[in-house]
């Protein structure tokens, strides 16, 4: 099923494209480098994005982002202040539907699979997605892992109004600003044609649910 709503939009409002010290903000811990990501996305106002095997940032419960940043913060070797970078990761979706703002996002069936937390913290989370579908200004897709792609897989990515990149990985993140943006719309776009949308979409992520 192709995308549903309105065609992309023109974009009128620019994110500041001048990159921030991600590399010294994570050795500060989660708090202080999901506060400034969480400015950015304030200051987006239309997003376009991918997560091949972990819940968009924007939509996880406290719970999840706890997990998620505990294994940040294992891996880096930073301080452990996981409950200031969970507030602020969840503090994104305040956003959603606000002041016109539009977020298209695809979630790799993988996404929904892998274990972060346990059935403890994935139900729940599983449900929040569910809910989530209907809030305004959010198209949400899943590309089924058995999908046929358009375009080879590559890391997870957000698009920020049209003239910004950012790429997230074990390097840390990476803002791109450059001609590869256009580079990075051209994959969503292909990454699109690959996934369902709405009921195909809850059916998917039912499915996940009931088998976690």
């Amino acid at each position: 099923m192709s995308a549903p709503g309105h065609p992309d939009p023109v974009y009128t409002h620019a994110v500041p494209v001048s990159a921030p010290d991600w590399p010294g903000l994570l050795r500060q811990g989660t708090g202080p480098i999901q506060a400034e990501f969480r400015r950015l996305v304030e200051q987006t106002r239309h997003y376009h994005g991918f997560s091949p095997d972990l819940v968009w940032g924007n939509l996880q419960t406290r719970d999840y982002a706890r997990e998620v940043l505990r294994l940040v913060a294992d891996l880096h070797d930073i301080p452990r202040d996981i409950d200031a970078g969970a507030a602020e990761r969840v503090a994104r979706a305040q956003y959603l539907g606000q002041g016109g703002r539009t977020y298209h996002v695809l979630l790799g069936e993988q996404a929904l699979l892998t274990d972060i937390g346990g059935p403890a913290v994935m139900r729940p989370q599983l449900t929040h997605l569910l809910e989530a579908m209907d809030l305004p200004g959010l198209t949400l897709g899943i590309i089924p892992a058995r999908a046929r792609l358009q375009v080879y897989p590559g890391d997870g990515f957000g698009i920020f109004d049209g003239a910004r990149v950012e790429v997230e990985g074990y390097r840390g993140g990476e803002t791109i600003t450059d001609d590869r943006v256009h580079l990075f719309q051209r994959a969503f776009d292909r990454l699109k044609q690959s996934a369902v949308y709405s009921d195909d979409a809850r059916a998917i992520i039912t499915t996940a649910l009931q088998n976690t």
